[in-house]
């Protein structure tokens, strides 16, 4: 599912294997407890920085909808509110990690991909094959509001944001670095994660304190927070619906 390697004051987290990384219940409980492993090491340390790639074709194919269709009209929505629930679980530990998080796109992310990727401080990707595209317009899947909130946060570029959530494009790295959406673009894989961790290495070696960061980060993405407390449960349930009529 993923590794978790230590290297100096980096945190390398890869999501293993040559799947598309969908997010479902046992990757995304395997995610956090790696997120929990880097919190609790990272306790009493100067400084550290978070990698997270991916092994194969996909970084991540966003949400595990065969696995939810594959129970039924019934178990559709139980199994949608299950994924629901663990993402944004996972979502909010990543943004409030106390310390800098950089995601190195090693393939394909799109729709809970492509949030994924942006629940970090940094994206960088690679050139040479792999593609952004938040791809729910195409399936008729609504963004709820509080991810809608951290796409608007982070994708500073009004067009940018336009042409990912109302034209579903599919961006290249060079695109998505002209749009705004990532930090930099790089040959390969290879030379990705080595841009990745050497950005981390400079970031930690900042020696920040980690929950000053983390409350700084809250801060300046304030409303990505107010959205997710704000969250309408009753707003998702009716998404659920409408989705499950659609599928």
């Amino acid at each position: 599912m993923c590794t978790l390697e230590k290297r100096g004051s980096i945190f390398l987290l890869t999501l293993t294997g040559a799947d598309e990384h969908r997010l479902n219940p046992t990757l995304m409980d395997a995610i956090l407890t790696a997120l929990s492993r880097v919190r609790s090491e990272s306790k009493g340390v100067p400084a550290s920085a978070l990698v997270m790639t991916a092994e194969g074709k996909f970084f991540c194919n966003g949400l595990d909808l065969p696995w939810a269709k594959a129970a039924g009209p019934v178990g559709f929505h139980e199994r949608m509110r299950l994924i629901g629930s663990k993402f944004k679980a996972l979502s909010t530990d990543l943004l409030s990690l106390p310390m800098p998080t950089i995601a190195a796109i090693s393939g394909h992310a799109s729709a809970g991909g492509f949030i994924l990727a942006l629940c970090h401080d940094y994206i960088l990707m690679r050139k040479d094959r792999g593609i952004l595209y938040l791809n729910e317009l195409d399936i008729s899947f609504p963004i709820p509001r509080h991810y809608m909130a951290l796409i608007r946060s982070k994708v500073v570029l009004p067009a940018g944001r336009r042409d990912t959530v109302l034209r579903a494009v599919k961006l290249r790295a060079e695109e998505a670095l002209a749009k705004g959406i990532i930090d930099s673009a790089h040959g390969t894989v290879e030379e990705t994660i080595d841009a990745a961790v050497r950005l981390g290495e400079e970031l930690a070696g900042k020696k920040w304190n980690g929950e000053v960061y983390a409350q700084m980060r809250k801060t300046l993405h304030s409303e990505v927070w107010d959205a997710f407390e704000a969250e309408d449960s009753m707003s998702i349930e009716n998404d659920i619906k409408g989705i499950a009529s659609r599928l």
